[in-house]
């Protein structure tokens, strides 16, 4: 559970498979199923009769929330994609690879300043701390391990995420190293980190 994960908002009730009609109310449950996170997206009604009593005591809760859905937009006939925090925060939990973990910690927070990203829920896998955000506008739900990163990495995952926001994805980017000595007190709030890069 403590690899990066993108859980996107069903496009229908989960309950009764009626589709969700734009701007309709929608409760999200979130659980450990077989040690994996388990999303369940119901409308108000399945919600209220079959849901909601008893929801947060069911074996392996995590987390409860409404949202409002959105229909997706059509997408513009060849558009110019302009690489993002969140286009970049995507394609780096696609390729999940280890020396992008700090560099998508970073982008994440700099998406909740934002507001572009909602902390949904904090939980504890196997000694490793996991924030579960979700993207408002889309329903997603994103699983990213906390690297722990040192005051003193900070600068080289900065650097990093400069590169990748350039779009340096497909070549080596520097790794970002996130084991520190054990005497370096772990960066305690990274709010505002990397932002200067993405103006």
């Amino acid at each position: 559970m403590t690899d990066w994960n993108i859980q996107s908002r069903s496009h229908a009730c989960q309950a009764c498979e009626k589709p969700f009609a734009n701007r309709q109310s929608y409760h999200t449950l979130l659980a450990f199923d077989r040690h994996e996170l388990a999303r369940q997206d119901v409308c108000e009604a399945c919600w209220t009769a079959q849901f909601s009593e008893g929801a947060s005591d069911r074996k392996g809760f995590i987390s409860h929330w409404v949202g409002e859905y959105q229909a997706p937009p059509a997408a513009a006939p060849d558009a110019i994609q302009k690489e993002t925090a969140e286009t970049l925060l995507r394609k780096l939990m696609e390729k999940n690879d280890p020396q992008y973990r700090a560099a998508a910690y970073i982008l994440a927070v700099m998406l909740e300043r934002k507001k572009i990203l909602k902390v949904k829920a904090q939980l504890k896998e196997n000694g490793v701390r996991i924030f579960v955000y979700e993207q408002p506008k889309t329903g997603d739900v994103f699983t990213i391990p906390d690297p722990e990163l040192q005051l003193t990495q900070l600068e080289a995952v900065q650097r990093q995420v400069a590169a990748l926001m350039e779009g340096s994805l497909e070549t080596p980017a520097e790794p970002a190293a996130y084991i520190a000595p054990p005497e370096q007190p772990p960066v305690a709030a990274l709010a505002g980190a990397g932002e200067e890069h993405t103006k």
